[in-house]
């Protein structure tokens, strides 16, 4: 299966899926400067489960391409979900370091939460599990990076550890955005702190007091804490 041909069957199949009428509401909810074909989550995914079915690959080269084809090449934003909805079918090797660059590709030529989240949480997420010697000093390094959407990935790539939350390196990837007044940096340190608290609600509570964060960053963290 050559990536042309997978990138030609998914816009295919997008199409099919697409109710026109719904994709300049979608575009304008997302503020996307790219177009919408009009796929909501479910057919979408419906579409793009019986399309990687039905094109399967025989190496992780030629699928690894593919899916930068489908990023790259994408039309309509639909097909820059299919790009990483690709990535973690087959999920072994959507695990592996050598989809590391694809990953930081598509936070930084992303740069919006919609992508963003999905690639930090289910993707980066599970590398940091898998690979913390590599992944833990290069989280801290995106952490002081200059781009926005690097240091969200940094703070929330470990919102679904819970009990395994490495909070040493959670707070380390907070830290240099706690003075950071835009939204998305705000939002993503009282996330990664709200799921955090899911396991440990006093250190939250402790952490969130100690350090004095306020405004959206504090509400977003205690909102499920009512006696904070």
């Amino acid at each position: 299966m050559s990536a042309e041909a997978l990138q030609k069957a998914v816009r295919l199949a997008l199409t099919e899926a697409a109710d026109p009428a719904k994709a300049s509401a979608m575009q304008a909810y997302m503020k996307s400067a790219m177009p919408f074909l009009g796929v909501q989550a479910v057919p979408r995914r419906t579409a793009l489960r019986r399309v990687f079915a039905e094109h399967p690959f025989e190496a992780a080269p030629e699928w690894r391409r593919a899916a930068l084809t489908l990023w790259r090449e994408a039309e309509y934003r639909e097909e820059r979900y299919a790009a990483i909805t690709l990535t973690g079918s087959p999920p072994r090797w959507g695990r592996t370091l050598y989809t590391l660059p694809i990953y930081e590709e598509m936070i930084v030529t992303g740069a919006w939460w919609d992508f963003v989240d999905e690639v930090a949480v289910h993707r980066i997420g599970p590398l940091l599990r898998e690979f913390p010697d590599t992944m833990r000093p290069l989280m801290l390094e995106w952490a002081h990076s200059d781009d926005l959407w690097k240091r969200r990935t940094s703070i929330i790539c470990q919102n679904r550890f819970r009990a395994a939350t490495d909070t040493g390196l959670l707070y380390a990837c907070i830290e240099p955005s706690l003075s950071d007044t835009d939204f998305f940096a705000r939002k993503a340190i009282g996330w990664a702190l709200r799921e955090y608290a899911k396991t440990d609600p006093r250190e939250v509570v402790r952490y969130v007091a100690h350090k004095g964060i306020t405004g959206l960053s504090r509400r977003e963290a205690l909102k499920n804490l009512p006696s904070a």
